[in-house]
Parts: structure tokens; sequence; C-alpha cells
């Protein structure tokens, strides 16, 4: 009987088949390219190889390709008779996933997971800060990650892949000190791990070691490839240490290079995010703002993302259309969004509006405005999504409009509140408080 890494036997007779399959899991599990050959050549070998479609789909899914992840995916669900139990139910899961019913996805994930603890590719749409609880825009979503995976702890061990993700839920929840052996032992399991080092980058950042970020960074990127799934996301960390270090040349020509959405390789909600996030973050530092990149972002948020939908994009998309000056666009956004929230379709609430209404304060000059609408979201905003560095772009542009009205008492609060994470605060004006 075949089986994959994790011990599940795989309905393949093939040996090709299934070393090509645990080859694309893996690829895929590291941020590598290409898993999407593995799981190919695994489907030339056993063209009835359910869970290599599957694979395929998934591996098209992460890179935003949902035209071939569809079809993909429907070449999955083709008859196969005495379709094993585990695969039938993991195929089920895929089916909803990619038919974006999120919260019937992870619902389902759940329910698999009881039964078969060690189906790594049913739980790793479930994890990260990407994943189906980390999209889900509830609140606590952030300690629901967490419990997930403790309780499935003891089926993994030392494998690298789950310990690299156990070890980014509980940085994302302040418990440093567990998530460093998990994320040390990871990466001595598996080097090239893309997402690994992308974690390491996190609990640097987390624990103020911007210094020590740099260096491992500048260290482990150059033998990452361009065309790897995390390569512009692991460039804007490195950014941002370059901004940290004072370095802000270097800064620019790494968004040049890698982030900026005409030069960077990524999936379009990375390069998007990313992107808005480094220009407005080095703008909030006190670099001048540079109108032709922003119009490149803009035009590739508006053709990109032209529907709101995604809390954590529509957080971005709305900064875009405001720095832009295109207040039409930024204003069809939010009515969108109160469109899916009247249909009970827009799971992280009134956050991403306020946010966005603060934004576009921000910048006509109207602080007083912003503050007024990000204070009373600001205790929420985990519900966006994303990672608590990357949500810094919203503690940023509280501090910058307290630093621009005098709000120093509220500004010194904010501030010591943050001294449990990072200890860069990239903000223009600080020094009144210190």
């Amino acid at each position: 009987m075949q089986t994959d890494r994790y011990g599940n036997p795989v309905s393949t007779a093939s040996a090709a088949a299934r070393d090509a399959y645990v080859e694309g899991c893996d690829l895929l599990f590291s941020g590598n390219p290409s898993p999407r050959l593995a799981f190919e050549r695994a489907i030339a070998a056993d063209p009835g190889f359910a869970l290599a479609h599957v694979g395929l789909a998934r591996a098209h899914q992460l890179r935003g390709e949902m035209a071939p992840a569809r079809a993909a995916m429907e070449r999955a669900q083709a008859p196969s008779p005495g379709l094993p139990a585990r695969e039938a139910s993991h195929l089920a899961m895929y089916a909803k996933l990619l038919a974006g019913q999120g919260a019937a996805a992870l619902a389902a994930a759940r329910e698999h997971l009881k039964d078969w603890p060690r189906d790594a590719m049913v739980l790793s749409p479930c994890t990260s800060v990407f994943g189906l609880i980390g999209f889900s825009g509830r609140a606590g979503r952030e300690r629901e990650q967490v419990e997930l995976l403790d309780a499935l702890a003891t089926h993994y061990g030392s494998d690298w892949w789950f310990n690299a993700q156990h070890a980014f839920a509980l940085l994302e929840v302040g418990e440093h000190d567990a998530a460093l052996p998990k994320i040390e032992g990871a990466m001595a399991a598996q080097p090239r791990n893309a997402h690994g080092a992308h974690i390491r980058a996190h609990l640097f950042y987390e624990m103020g070691e911007g210094a020590a970020s740099y260096d491992y960074l500048r260290g482990w990127m150059p033998d990452y490839p361009r065309d790897g799934q995390l390569h512009c996301h692991i460039s804007w960390h490195l950014a941002l240490c370059a901004l940290e270090a004072g370095d802000a040349e270097a800064a620019f020509r790494i968004y040049a290079d890698s982030i900026a959405p005409d030069a960077a390789w990524g999936p379009p909600m990375n390069v998007l995010t990313d992107a808005v996030a480094f220009l407005w973050r080095a703008e909030l530092a006190g670099h001048p703002r540079d109108p032709a990149r922003w119009r490149v972002l803009h035009d590739f948020s508006r053709r990109m993302f032209p529907q709101p939908g995604i809390a954590f994009v529509d957080t971005h998309a709305a900064l875009a259309d405001a720095v832009a000056g295109d207040g039409a666009a930024l204003e069809a956004r939010l009515a969108g969004m109160a469109a899916l929230e009247h249909e009970g379709r827009l799971p992280s609430g009134p956050v991403v509006p306020a946010l966005s209404r603060g934004f576009a304060a921000m910048l006509r000059g109207d602080h007083a405005a912003a503050i007024a609408a990000i204070e009373p979201v600001l205790d929420q905003h985990e519900r966006i999504g994303g990672s608590r560095a990357q949500r810094d772009l919203v503690e940023f542009t509280l501090l910058r409009a307290y630093v621009a009205t005098g709000r120093l008492d509220a500004l010194r609060r904010m501030l010591a509140a943050r001294q449990r994470g990072p200890k860069a605060t990239l903000v223009a004006g600080l020094e009144v408080v210190r």
C-alpha cells in the first residue's frame, strides 16, 4: 500500500505517482517552486490519482490562478469508483474551498481532522494568517489558530512543516518563547523552507531584533528563486529591515526589484498588499511620496481587485485609492462593502470601512477625522486578517495622526502598549515623546 509522508494511504498503485505527489506536497508546504510540476508528474504517472489533481488545484489557487485551479478540481471530482473515505472527505473539503465557501471549508476540515489528524494537506489551508481561520473575519481568530494546532501537535511530533506553522500561530499571540524552539527546529530540519524563513523573520520583528532579521534575510534570500511563492513577501520583510536600519536607498531598491507590481512575481494579493504597505509605511516614516509609484499600484489594484470581498485586500486597496486621490473608486468600494454587509457576506464587519475612511481622512490632512474613524475599531483590527506585523500599518497610521494633532497622552499610551511587541516604530515625529 502506498502512503504519503504522513502515513496516510493513497489510492494509487504507481510508486512514481506517489513519489511525485509527496514531492509536490513538500514543495507546496515549503513555498518553493514548483509544486505544479510535481503534481503534473504524479498525474502523468496515474491520471486517475484524485489527490494529485487536488494538489494541482491547490498549487494553482495559491498563485492566484483560479481558472486552472477550478479545472483541476473538476478533474479530481471525476467519477472514481471505490474512492476511500479519507480521500472522498479530502476532496469534499477542497471542493468547498475552491468554490469560495470559506466557512464551510473550515467546518469540513475540522470534521475531517477528527478522523485523519495527519492529513496535512487538509490542515494546511487552515493554518497561517492568510488561511481559512486567518481570513475568517472573526475576533479571536489568532487564539483559535493556536488552539487548533495545540490540539494536533502530538500527531506531528518534530515535523518541520507543522512546527513552523505552530510557531507562527504562537508568535502571533505573543508566545515568543514557545515559538522560538519550534521555528529553529523546523529550519534545522528543512533549511530551504521559505515559509519557515518567513516565520523566522516575523519572530525577529515581534522581538524587536531588526538587525538580526536583516542579517538573516540577506543571507537566506539569494538562493530563493524569484518564482517562489513567498519571494515578494519575504522581500517586503527585507525592505522593512533596510528602512529600520536607516538604509532607505536599499529599501527602495528592494521595492523596485522585488515588490512593485511592474517588477515582482507573486500572487496578486501578496503583490498588492506588500507594495501598498511598504510605500505607506515608508511615507509614515518620513520618506517623500513618489506619485508615479502609487499610480502604478493604484492601476494594479483596480485591475486585479475591482470588486470588494476580501477584507485584507480591501484595506490596502482603499489606501491605494485614497493616496491616488480616486475618491470615486474608494466610495464605490465602500458601497460594495456595505452591500456585502447587508447580505451577511462581510465577515470582518465594520472594520474595513472604518479604516478606509480613516485613510481617506489622513490623505486629505484631516487627522482628527482619521482618529475618529480608526480608534473605535482599533481593538478589532485582527478581523481584517494578516499578521500583527502587517497590521502595524493601521497602528502606525494612528500614531502619525496623534503626532499631527498633538495628542501626546494617547501617543504615549499606544507606544507603551506596544512594548510587548516590536520595538521599532517607524513613524516620523515620535521624538516628541522620547
